[in-house]
């Protein structure tokens, strides 16, 4: 179900946090300004990008597998294949899933997307987690807010400093949520890359783009008011419900999974 809207412009000539995680993740959907930035960036970066994109698989299946049939995906990025909708809709094949991003690209690749399986729904939406409103109003149109719905912020918040009011623009989107539903976030952190944090930081400077990767003790208050789902706020190679978790690997990310109450 595309949004009939004007197409915005890509802007090759910039970076963009979305095409950066792209060429992490060995993605082609990017341009040598994105290259330029991920090339600086430290060798661990890649492993990173990885493990958090495992992290999403493992999360969106738990919660599908425990019945929620409802996915609000904000900051997208390119299409990197199993997406979410496709992770969700093989346990639940008339899940519908919502994705929004401020990258034109993924606009160029909204088709990709929007194949849901024929019983579910896919959509996705041009717009900017600054603007949550707009966001929900969109979002309200396909999904149904009187039951539980999963709000995915996989490696996004960190790209807003704090004068941007990450904590506040997670509360307003986690407010609009009823009761049983979730937020599954991710987000960079240098706890326990300690000597790459320059590094890392430098690169995404270079670029114009900003990172405000944050500790432990700053990444909780987004989960604030919501009840931690075992095994709680951990590194991402630690989130693991169904299953043991392997040999403990470092992380670049926070993640956890709250359910609204």
């Amino acid at each position: 179900m595309p949004v009939d809207l004007p197409e915005p412009r890509i802007d090759t000539s910039k970076p963009h946090p979305a095409r950066v995680y792209d060429w992490l993740l060995g993605g082609k959907d990017n341009y040598p300004v994105d290259q330029q930035v991920a090339e600086k960036l430290p060798e661990e970066a890649r492993g990173n990008a990885a493990r958090n994109r495992a992290f999403m698989h493992r999360a969106s299946a738990w919660l599908a597998r425990n019945g929620v049939d409802q996915f609000l995906d904000i900051g997208t990025g390119i299409p990197t294949e199993p997406n979410l909708h496709q992770v969700v809709q093989e346990i639940i094949p008339s899940a519908r899933i919502v994705y929004a991003d401020n990258d034109p690209i993924v606009l160029r690749h909204a088709e990709a997307l929007l194949v849901s399986r024929p019983e579910g729904i896919t959509d996705y939406i041009h717009a900017d987690v600054r603007r949550p409103g707009a966001i929900l109003d969109h979002a309200r149109e396909l999904l149904d807010f009187d039951r539980p719905v999963a709000l995915s912020l996989i490696a996004l918040m960190h790209f807003l400093p704090d004068h941007e009011d990450p904590y506040g623009l997670t509360r307003t989107l986690v407010d609009a949520l009823p009761p049983g539903s979730y937020l599954v976030l991710s987000h960079g952190t240098a706890d326990q890359h300690p000597e790459l944090k320059q590094e890392t930081e430098s690169a995404y400077r270079k670029g114009a783009i900003p990172l405000r990767m944050r500790t432990r003790s700053e990444v909780e208050p987004f989960f604030d008011g919501l009840d931690l789902v075992e095994p709680g706020l951990v590194f991402a190679t630690e989130w693991y419900r169904e299953e043991p978790a392997p040999v403990r690997e470092r992380s670049g990310f926070y993640v956890g999974v709250g359910r609204v109450r």
